[in-house]
């Protein structure tokens, strides 16, 4: 099997360089019994990796049982995992099995390992080095033939050094261990990724076909996506839902991205990216002006409604404190002209106007 044959089966979007790395990694260890830790910020799609690793593996006709261990209260996640026996505590009225025993022969993924509680990894630990484990209330061992593949969004291995995850534990589980790389790490994917949203949303909801204009793929490729592709999904459908026509250009997603608040706690931090200054720069710049553009429909809505309420008043109000609204278009104009290369098609529909009302604010301020 291929690597696109791979992708295909299991339903992985994307075309970068990182994605075909890591489907090659799943497919050489997707035949063994060996336990995956998968780690990737939240969002990265840790979950449709450990299903084409348990697809492509040799317990494939049995059952893979996700757990999301941050969801469970801790007082419960032990009786969830393990079972119990009846009577074992107060509510248990039957005996019961747990996600081990449901899922014997097959796959167990722990999602959020790094959630599991102390006393509960060690127990964990003891069915990995013996396949075998006791219920809550029971006297006699359960054994069974299960793989476990475990992912995080914390680094583990900080985890160990703050003694909040065994570390005998942590190396039982990062036999193998695959990071998914963030979506702004590998901007060939968002496109191809958007565009495969947009196919399901319109096929689930039955409505016409969508297409990304230029400037909309530009908006889409240069965003942070803080919350990886489960932020895109959320914004591509959601734009989709609010057009009123099947062309999604850039306006369509500004609403949508949170972009002044983006990265705001680490903005000042210096932070190594494998990029070209000349990249660093132009997202830099790109950010920056949807900023000013942000800040330029509030400030004329502020404006507007202070030249009402001076009327109202009548009166003389000192107005040396209040920025003129030209010098902020003018500066708008000036970073889109700058950011596009003196494009002036694209810049105007950065700025949401058209070109020719960008010709004429050129000439009107006097812009080279």
């Amino acid at each position: 099997m291929t690597i696109e044959e791979f992708q295909n089966k299991f339903g992985i979007i994307g075309k970068s360089k990182e994605i075909k790395d890591l489907i090659s990694i799943i497919m050489q260890v997707a035949q063994s019994d060996i336990s995956v830790l998968i780690t990737g910020e939240s969002g990265v799609g840790k979950e449709v990796f450990a299903r084409a690793i348990h697809g492509a593996s040799k317990r494939t006709e049995k059952e893979l049982v996700s757990v999301n261990c941050g969801a469970i209260p801790e007082s419960l996640l032990e009786s969830e995992l393990f079972g119990h026996k009846k009577g074992s505590f107060t509510g248990a009225i039957d005996d019961r099995k747990g996600y081990f025993e449901i899922a014997n022969g097959g796959t167990l993924f722990l999602d959020e390992i790094a959630e599991m509680p102390l006393t509960t990894q060690v127990k964990l630990l003891r069915v990995l080095e013996t396949q075998e484990f006791m219920k809550i209330g029971s006297e006699t061992v359960t054994k069974v033939d299960v793989r476990i593949i475990a992912a995080t969004n914390k680094d583990l291995q900080k985890e160990v050094d703050a003694k909040r995850f065994r570390h005998d534990l942590y190396f039982r589980l990062k036999a193998v261990t695959i990071t998914i790389p963030p979506l702004r790490n590998r901007k060939a994917d968002i496109i191809e990724l958007a565009n495969y949203f947009l196919t399901n949303f319109s096929k689930n909801n039955k409505t016409k076909i969508f297409r990304l204009t230029k400037d909309a793929e530009e908006i889409l490729i240069n965003y942070y996506w803080p919350g990886n592709i489960r932020e895109l999904k959320n914004v591509v459908e959601t734009a989709a839902a609010l057009s009123q026509t099947d062309i999604l250009d850039a306006n369509s997603f500004l609403p949508l991205l949170s972009i002044a608040e983006q990265n705001d706690e680490n903005r000042n931090l210096p932070v190594f990216v494998n990029k070209s200054a000349e990249q660093v720069d132009r997202e830099i710049i790109y950010r920056a002006l949807i900023e000013i553009k942000k800040d330029l429909m509030e400030l004329k809505s502020l404006a507007l409604q202070n030249q009402n309420d001076f009327s109202k008043n009548d009166s003389q109000n000192n107005l040396t404190e209040v920025v003129p609204i030209h010098n902020l278009e003018k500066e708008a104009i000036i970073n889109a002209l700058n950011f596009t290369k003196n494009n002036k098609r694209k810049a105007a529909s950065l700025l949401g106007i058209s070109e020719r009302t960008l010709y004429r604010k050129i000439n009107e301020y006097g812009i080279k």
